[in-house]
């Protein structure tokens, strides 16, 4: 299923593949994106039943506006290679793959992609959550991007990188807010989206609030739940505020005018607007649309 433009990624629940209700509740949930999880979430000896309750479900009716991902195992172990042949069956939007550390890794998955035969239009999502991926990231983005399946996503694993570094996450994330800004940044430079990582205390909602809003200051597109309690605050916090929308069609109608057909810069009610604020609008607004054609909204 190919994913449409601009179609919105605010919140992206991760389900236990072995969980066959919660893949049905995920019908109805309101998340933007399912992460049907084979990895972590899935014990050793659950991993067969989780990939066959992914294809029974896959096969029945589809799961709306929903973009469907699934994650594999680890890149290169045997659940990783019996993963991809159930998502070439599954056809989901994307494939998103752990511990991607190096563009060694990028160049197996395009291989290893191509003999499990994955869908043309299939996108794959990297997992940033290891020190080297951190070190490495710039290249592997790069080489995601000129890959086939393209690099449509970054998500990053914030357990994983406070484990292996030792870093702590707490006091607002301030120790690691420096790696965080990198990969929006690398994320950004490459024009695609990137998702924040989970909160895992998901009875604290107020802790849970001020660390989606501090996602999305840094530039975040959405984040990743664990939760479905946790979908509907995602969802009104990276959707564009009626104040931000009304302000954009506020500057677009200004530059729509005649008048200004031809400026660069126009006086807004006291205030200095660039062409660089139109095209902000333009694309705020767009999203708006994106999140009311995907939602029925």
């Amino acid at each position: 299923m190919t994913r449409p433009a601009n179609s919105p990624r605010r919140s992206a629940l991760y389900l236990p593949a072995s969980n066959g209700r919660a893949i049905e509740k995920a019908r109805s949930l309101p998340a933007d994106v399912i992460i049907f999880d084979l990895e972590d979430a899935v014990a050793p000896g659950a991993k067969a039943q989780a990939r066959q309750a992914l294809v029974d479900a896959f096969a029945q009716s589809g799961f709306g506006h929903r973009e469907t991902v699934i994650r594999t195992n680890e890149i290169g172990s045997e659940d990783y290679t019996l993963d991809l042949a159930a998502i070439a069956r599954c056809r989901p939007t994307a494939v998103l793959l752990p511990k991607v550390s190096d563009v060694a890794q990028v160049e197996q998955f395009v291989a290893d992609a191509a003999r499990a035969g994955l869908a043309p239009d299939i996108a794959s999502w990297f997992m940033i959550e290891t020190v080297a991926a951190l070190m490495n990231l710039p290249a592997i983005v790069a080489a995601g991007r000129r890959a086939q399946p393209a690099l449509s996503c970054l998500v990053v694993g914030t357990n994983d990188i406070a484990k292996e570094t030792g870093v702590s996450p707490d006091n607002g994330r301030a120790c690691l807010v420096p790696w965080l800004m990198s990969i929006v940044l690398a994320a950004k430079h490459h024009q695609v989206s990137v998702l924040d990582g989970v909160w895992n205390d998901f009875k604290n909602m107020a802790g849970y609030e001020h660390e989606t809003r501090q996602g999305r200051a840094m530039g975040f597109d959405g984040k990743t739940l664990i939760h479905p309690t946790q979908v509907a605050l995602a969802n009104e916090v990276f959707s564009p505020s009626e104040a931000a929308l009304a302000d954009a069609r506020l500057i677009v109608r200004a530059f729509e005018d005649p008048i200004h057909a031809n400026a660069g810069v126009i006086n807004l009610d006291g205030r200095m607007v660039e062409r660089l604020h139109l095209a902000q609008a333009q694309r705020l607004l767009a999203v708006d649309q994106a999140i009311r054609a995907a939602t029925g909204g």
